[in-house]
Formats: structure tokens, sequence, C-alpha cells
């Protein structure tokens, strides 16, 4: 925290993080926040978020806190209407907010299964940023970091409702970057291995399982850490990455090298 502080690389900037109540988009938040952007923190609980975001104002930089229901269109206009009534611009989009399916197979998904987890990992990220884009467009730039997986790439790490949410994730990052690059957007996409969160607490709990072996043993030694991610994005969100479109980031301790 104190490195991102004194480099400071967003300043300036306002960012808003979804999912920050809590795991990746709570460390996302505090590290943007540290790291000199205004930040809008974003998250079904309500809350969590306010809590968060109080957090990060008493440490002396820059937060607002919304809870919203990014399923629900209306809650996303509210979203950027506030975040831009407030900040005046929105310069960094974090799309960080998830849903995953708990590993069930396909005869095991339903349609209400599949509808749930695409309506929060992809079609939020649609609406989400089609929200902020014109914005974007029209102060000449802009930063879209979507979290994505390393279920964008393999089978795997989730059930089969994950492991398509993910690549469409994947897909429609590449294509915002095709379509809108040259206008000065920047999309780009972090593909996390297993990260210890509350959304996969319980899985991480047995060190004996199978999956916390498979996961342990990859090069890194270890399971990641939302803070990991967080730099990770921390870095496609800055000027460092100026040179980035379209990427599939991979922080995932090793695990798809072999």
């Amino acid at each position: 925290m104190a490195n991102a502080r004194a480099a400071r690389v967003l300043a300036g900037k306002v960012a808003i993080v979804t999912g920050a109540a809590s795991g990746i988009g709570r460390a996302q938040a505090r590290l943007f926040a540290a790291a000199g952007a205004a930040v809008v923190a974003v998250d079904r609980d309500a809350a969590g978020v306010e809590a968060v975001a109080a957090g990060i104002t008493e440490d002396g930089d820059i937060a607002l806190g919304l809870g919203a229901d990014l399923t629900d269109a209306a809650g996303i206009a509210r979203v950027v209407a506030a975040a831009t009534a407030r900040f005046g611009r929105i310069d960094i989009l974090g799309n960080t907010a998830g849903l995953h399916d708990g590993y069930i197979r396909s005869l095991e998904t339903t349609d209400e299964i599949w509808d749930r987890v695409f309506a929060v990992n992809v079609k939020a990220v649609f609406r989400l940023t089609n929200a902020v884009l014109p914005g974007m467009l029209a102060q000449g730039g802009g930063v879209i970091v979507n979290i994505a997986s390393v279920s964008a790439t393999i089978a795997g790490g989730g059930g089969p409702a994950y492991t398509a949410s993910k690549h469409a994730v994947l897909g429609y990052t590449r294509q915002i970057a095709y379509d809108y690059g040259r206008k000065g957007i920047r999309a780009n996409a972090l593909c996390p291995g297993m990260v210890e969160t509350g959304m996969t607490r319980d899985v991480l709990a047995d060190p004996t399982s199978k999956l916390v072996k498979a996961v342990t043993s990859v090069p890194a030694g270890r399971y990641g850490q939302p803070e990991d991610i967080a730099a990770a994005a921390l870095f496609l969100a800055s000027d460092a990455a100026a040179f980035m479109h379209g990427a599939a980031m991979l922080v995932d301790g090793g695990l798809t090298v072999k």
C-alpha cells in the first residue's frame, strides 16, 4: 500500500470498481485509492461497500460507496449518474463482480443457474461498459479492466456456466479493444487462477482435498490472495500498460504452464 501511495500512478483519475465489498474488488478499490484515484466502490452489499469506502476516506483518500444490483439496468444507470455527479468524469472501469457456479456439470446446470451466472458475469459487464463508454469517448480516453479467469482459456476452473461466461468476458474485452482502441479506450482482461475470497474459501477449507492439492502444486506453491490480483489490475489501469489492448493477462501462480 505504501509503495502505491508513493507512486500515485492514478492521481487525478476516477475509477469505478464493482464487487468492491469483499475479495478482489475490495482489494482493488483500496489499492486504486492508495494510488491516487477517486474510487466509486460498487456492490449489491450496500453496507459492506459503504464500510470499504469509509475505510478508504479514513486513510485520507477519496471514495464513494454505492449499493447496486448490477443485473438491473436502472441500478447501473444510477451508479454511473452518481459517479459522474460526484466526480465529473469516469476514467477507469473495473468490472470485478462475479458469480461462480460451484463446479456443477452441464446435466446439473439449470436454465436458472445459467441465466444468473451470465447475468452477473457477462450482461452486467456489457451494460456497465456501455454506460461509461460515451463519457470516456467524449473525454478522449478511458481504461476498462475486466476480471475474467483462467476459465477464460481452459476448462476445469468452474462448471459450464462459469467457464462459458468467462470465455465470453474475454471475447467481449477483445472486441471492445478492437472497436474503440483507436479512440482512446484501452480494454484488457485479467485471468486469475484460484484466489482465496469469500467465493472460494469453503472450497479451499480442506487442505487434503484433490482441488487444494492441485492448486498448491502450481509453480508459485500457493493459491492467490486478492491483493495479488489487485496489483495486476493497478498495472493495467495505469499508463505503464499503455501499449496493452485486448490482452488476457494471466495471474494464476503458473497454473496454466503445465
